[in-house]
């Protein structure tokens, strides 16, 4: 069986080099698929594929581009939808999760704890999310933001006109946030596969760093979650729709829990290291099964 993959990094980084690894070891292969170099068709009334990577066709496809991924990508994955091939994740639950204010929406409908937060578009609006949530300091955070790139603390007007303002796109608009300091909270990665809760780690962040993130040095460490937590992190992936999902958690000194955010390509490496779980191999066999199921209902 093939294993698609779609990222635009290669074998040597490391969700890939696990996912293509976990795919061999179960007896199947791996493919990586650059979404810049296969590009949809519809030609002769029927929907195709051309391009480097166009053959062999995968039977299950894994969405792993990450929150830089662009309508040209979207395309592709639709691509992948309408030809019946099974996603793990599926097109809406990668257009949810890739902006991250659009999952807040998602899940504050849901009845869900989210950091207080205003999306803004232009500079007079965040000034007024200054004033809604209680004054400074606040969390600036752009909606596409990957391994806490775009993330500010801004402290003052001042701070806020040479940082924040420079960075607020009128098309992609801007998040702020209510700002609660590293002592006031514990950060939280869970993951969830097919709606089971795999592992969860507490991530302490860099000392002098706010954010808690593995990718800029912060610690990390394997925990277990409280039914509440666990509960609030399978329900933030069913919200968005995810099947793999990598959920952000803060929880405040009162133990209430924020989702933070809901990562549809989460990496992996600080949860491999910090459980010593084959999280690689669960998320093939699970990409695996959906197959199975596709080709059963198929048959029947």
């Amino acid at each position: 069986m093939h294993i698609g993959i779609i990222t635009v990094q290669d074998s040597d980084y490391h969700p890939n080099r696990r996912l293509l690894k976990a795919a061999h070891a179960a007896g199947h292969t791996g493919i990586l698929i650059h979404p810049y170099r296969l590009w949809p068709t519809a030609v002769n009334g029927k929907l195709g594929l051309t391009g480097k990577d166009s053959a062999p066709l995968p039977q299950v496809v894994l969405p792993r581009q990450g929150a830089q991924i662009g309508d040209a990508c979207l395309a592709l994955i639709r691509q992948f939808q309408l030809m019946d091939i099974p996603l793990v994740n599926n097109l809406e639950a990668v257009r949810i999760a890739r902006n991250k204010f659009h999952t807040q929406q998602v899940l504050t409908a849901a009845g869900l704890p989210c950091p207080d937060t205003v999306f803004v578009n232009a500079a007079p609006g965040f000034f007024q999310a200054v004033d809604r949530l209680d004054g400074y300091p606040v969390v600036a955070k752009q909606t596409s933001e990957r391994q806490g790139d775009g993330v500010w603390r801004i402290m003052d007007e001042n701070d806020a006109r040479q940082r924040a303002l420079p960075a607020l796109d009128r098309r992609r608009g801007l998040m702020v946030q209510r700002y609660l300091p590293p002592e006031n909270r514990r950060d939280i990665r869970a993951l969830v596969i097919g709606g089971q809760l795999i592992c969860a780690a507490t991530l302490i962040p860099a000392k002098g760093d706010f954010r808690a993130n593995f990718h800029l040095g912060s610690d990390i460490r394997a925990t277990a979650l409280s039914t509440e937590l666990e509960q609030a992190a399978l329900a933030a992936a069913a919200a968005v729709g995810c099947d793999v999902a990598g959920v952000d958690m803060m929880v405040d000194t009162e133990k209430r829990p924020l989702i933070v955010e809901v990562n549809y390509s989460p990496g992996f490496k600080g949860l491999e290291a910090a459980t010593g779980l084959d999280i690689a191999g669960r998320i093939v066999n699970f990409a695996l099964d959906r197959c199975r199921e596709k080709r059963e209902s198929m048959d029947v």
